[in-house]
């Protein structure tokens, strides 16, 4: 289904204002705090929501950990996405979430620049190329740590990135022969980059975690985009961007 044409099912909101104060219609914004690997989705999203709500959506996209922590400490926001359960209990645990809803699961893959110049086939051949991965303390990098592990591979990255945008900005900019990022990444990156598949990836599935905050000036407004991406047509848009069920 053609994104632009789902506008027709998202829920409709009244313009003006609600009875508690809550901007709504031409003048409602809305900021979304959302893992990296959800940057290209997500702004595909916003367009038929803004065009349905007559609102503007503004992200910030960067490390799960960062943008949980930042929030649990009152940072502003209206809907925090986070790309695992460990990040989204940080903002949980600070008592500013509503509802957490999981909307979707990603996998780790190897990318390489276009052509495979270093001819890396497996993550055996990562030993002795220069490749990078995200650092361990994010979910890309658990996952990566988890991954590498199960497979005792011991080769030890040329960097590691704080998210998994600048991971894969790595490769493909040609500074890395490699580096493991999320399958979605690759698909985002498909003309720069080629993927390779992980054999027992699947077994460190990582799953992403959405809520409203509790310091959202439009408490309507989030959850609606929360309803938004959860719904069968927001996980329609999810899965044609490489993103499994949850």
């Amino acid at each position: 289904m053609p994104v632009l044409a789902l506008a027709l099912v998202l829920p409709l909101a009244a313009c003006g204002n609600d009875d508690d104060g809550t901007a709504t219609g031409e003048d409602a914004e809305l900021t979304v705090l959302a893992a990296a690997s959800l940057t290209d989705v997500f702004e595909q999203l916003a367009t038929p929501f803004e065009e349905e709500h007559d609102a503007t959506v503004t992200f910030s996209f960067g490390s799960s950990t960062d943008l949980a922590e930042q929030v649990a400490d009152g940072a502003p926001g209206d809907v925090l996405a986070t790309a695992d359960e460990t990040s989204m209990g940080l903002a949980e645990d600070a008592g500013v979430t509503g509802a957490v809803e999981t909307f979707a699961t990603n996998v780790l893959t190897i990318v390489v620049p276009k052509g495979n110049p270093a001819g890396i086939e497996t993550l055996d051949d990562l030993a002795g190329a220069t490749w990078v991965r995200c650092a361990d303390e994010v979910p890309c990098g658990k996952v990566a740590l988890a991954v590498l592990d199960a497979n005792k591979i011991t080769a030890e990255p040329a960097s590691l990135e704080e998210d998994v945008r600048a991971t894969l900005d790595k490769v493909v900019s040609g500074e890395a022969d490699a580096g493991l990022v999320y399958a979605t990444d690759a698909v985002a990156a498909a003309d720069a980059v080629d993927a390779i598949e992980i054999p027992g990836a699947e077994d460190q599935i990582t799953s992403y975690y959405t809520t409203t905050l509790e310091q959202s000036e439009d408490a309507d407004l989030a959850a609606d985009w929360v309803a938004w991406v959860t719904s069968e047509e927001g996980r329609a848009v999810l899965s044609d961007a490489g993103f499994g069920s949850p």
